[in-house]
């Protein structure tokens, strides 16, 4: 009788530890999570709300010119950056892109985008007005968080 009950408890605990690798595994293939820009200027977290994704900035991290990369950027808008929604109304697609609009704090202009996972630490964002072929692409690196009960 003691071996069933080791065996039950052995078979609970096989269980909790794959839906737990699971849980992780899905959301490392989402797009919702925290990414750097291309730039590495900002570090955004991109999360629901409401229906749809919107990206906020959560760090500043450098202050690079997007168009001349080498200079410092003269923003636009003056506002901070932190706190700052960049990314807004993104909903899905039929092919796993989301579409919605992107704000670029450089000119303090609002475009339409789209995003897809194009690895597990890679997002795609193509920013354009009218339409995708008038546009720039972007790819965004996942941050990996370190696990804090891991040390």
């Amino acid at each position: 009788m003691n071996s069933n009950i080791v065996r039950g408890v052995l078979v609970l605990l096989a269980v909790l530890i794959a839906q737990a690798s699971f849980a992780q595994d899905a959301k490392q293939k989402s797009e919702a999570g925290r990414w750097v820009t291309e730039s590495g200027n900002l570090e955004v977290d991109i999360a629901p709300c409401g229906k749809a994704l919107c990206g906020t900035v959560v760090q500043v991290l450098g202050n690079r010119s997007m168009s001349s990369p080498q200079a410092t950027m003269q923003a636009a808008d003056t506002r901070p950056a932190l706190g700052m929604q960049i990314l807004s109304d993104l909903v899905p697609d039929n092919d796993g892109e989301w579409s919605g609009h992107i704000y670029n704090r450089e000119n303090a202009k609002t475009y339409d985008c789209y995003m897809k996972l194009v690895a597990p630490d890679q997002l795609k964002i193509r920013a354009y007005k009218f339409l995708p072929l008038f546009g720039k692409t972007q790819i965004w690196k996942r941050v990996q968080i370190a696990n804090p009960t891991a040390q």
